[in-house]
């Protein structure tokens, strides 16, 4: 069940996009342009929308063009990891 349910969460916040981060979700086919260039991780959201804005604005930080959520989970409070690629 929870690998289903991480499963999920990682496929529905990769299918979104937020224009207004240069850090942008991507899909495992697009990173064989890109070099992997470490993890960013981030918790204290409300829902997965959330959590995928605090992980790009990691990644932006960091100077990521493109973030691959690796996983995501929490109850009230949602925590997630995810691969940066420059």
């Amino acid at each position: 069940m929870k690998k289903c349910l991480t499963l999920l969460a990682a496929t529905v916040l990769t299918g979104l996009t937020f224009a207004s981060f240069a850090a942008q979700p991507i899909t495992s086919p697009e990173t064989g342009q890109l070099r992997a260039s470490g993890t960013v991780s981030a918790s204290g959201a409300t829902n997965l929308s959330d959590l995928e804005d605090k992980l790009a604005e990691k990644a932006r930080e960091k100077g990521a063009k493109g973030f691959v959520v690796n996983s995501a989970g929490g109850n009230n409070q949602m925590y997630g990891t995810a691969t940066i690629y420059k």
